[in-house]
């Protein structure tokens, strides 16, 4: 009885031919170590470079600004400026107008308005792999949007105002200001609100900028 036991035990657990200690089954330490390897966490993502997330994070940063900027030139036109022309006689309206279109083209209005186009630009570029990513593209077609606006409608409605002449020789000034007024304000509530919504994104953009997609 003993010696089949022992035989069992044996055939079981056989001895190591040198030391003669039991060595488990080749079975056992197969499923073993697959289930260490199973178990193994997965190597962290590469981290970006210090200074370049530094350097990316001062571009949004920047286009956050501008973009800021831009939107609140587009708002005091639509809830101071234009509002109080509206009280203004005609001839008084158009000559406003025009030197506000006039001074309005000077480096700093430009800085921002072409700055948010370009460093929102960048900004998309810099964080395609970051969890900010569609914010920021979101933010950019906004923002192309009022470019065009802008470029399409705003400015070539003040330069037909500016081709208008002097406001005390305009034989019809109601004409020139109804032809411009009602049209130029739509336009700027509505790339006003396209500017908004882009600088909202932005600022959704900014707490997201470490994250991976």
């Amino acid at each position: 009885m003993t010696q089949n036991l022992q035989h069992g035990t044996q055939q079981q657990y056989p001895q190591h031919p040198a030391y003669g200690q039991q060595q488990p089954h080749p079975a056992h330490t197969q499923q073993y170590t697959w289930g260490n390897h199973m178990q193994q966490p997965h190597a962290p993502a590469p981290r970006r470079p210090r200074s370049a997330t530094t350097w990316q994070g001062v571009v949004l940063g920047s286009a956050t600004v501008a973009m800021g900027l831009i939107a609140g030139v587009w708002y005091a036109f639509s809830v101071a400026v234009m509002p109080a022309l509206a009280r203004s006689g005609d001839r008084v309206y158009i000559e406003v107008m025009q030197n506000i279109n006039d001074v309005i083209e000077n480096p700093l209005f430009f800085a921002s308005f072409f700055g948010a186009l370009i460093l929102t630009g960048v900004a998309a570029w810099q964080q395609r792999t970051t969890a900010a990513k569609w914010w920021v593209i979101g933010a950019l077609i906004a923002y192309g949007l009022v470019f065009v606006l802008t470029s399409g409608a705003n400015v070539p409605l003040n330069n037909a105002l500016a081709a208008a002449g002097d406001p005390a020789k305009i034989k019809d000034p109601h004409a020139v200001r109804a032809a411009f007024e009602n049209s130029w304000v739509f336009w700027n509530v509505v790339r006003g609100l396209l500017s908004t919504a882009a600088l909202v994104l932005l600022a959704k953009a900014l707490p997201r900028r470490h994250r991976s997609l």
